[in-house]
């Protein structure tokens, strides 16, 4: 049986940060970059295409690591399509 991927799109409001949407989608920012190879900020009235994330979404915190949170730096590269980590920031585990 071939499965369907139902894929999600969604419009910028006015304001809106990447990690507003991020948040709202559950979904690393890097993963939302990558995805729609943006190179700077999203402008009101964009298109985005939203990535089915696979894992469950965490915000880093104080002592993670990549490797202690996804298994390796690689792994965690494949997942949020970045090598970007800091605190605060949502990763997909």
């Amino acid at each position: 049986m071939l499965k369907m991927r139902l894929v999600k799109y969604y419009k910028v409001k006015a304001g809106q940060s990447l990690r507003e949407i991020a948040e709202a989608f559950s979904v690393a920012e890097g993963l939302l970059i990558k995805e729609n190879g943006l190179t700077q900020a999203p402008y009101a009235g964009q298109i985005l295409k939203i990535p089915s994330a696979r894992g469950n979404a965490y915000i880093v915190r104080e002592g993670d690591t990549k490797e202690l949170l996804c298994g390796s730096a690689q792994a965690y590269r494949e997942k949020n399509g970045t090598d970007i980590f800091y605190i605060g920031m949502r990763v997909i585990l």
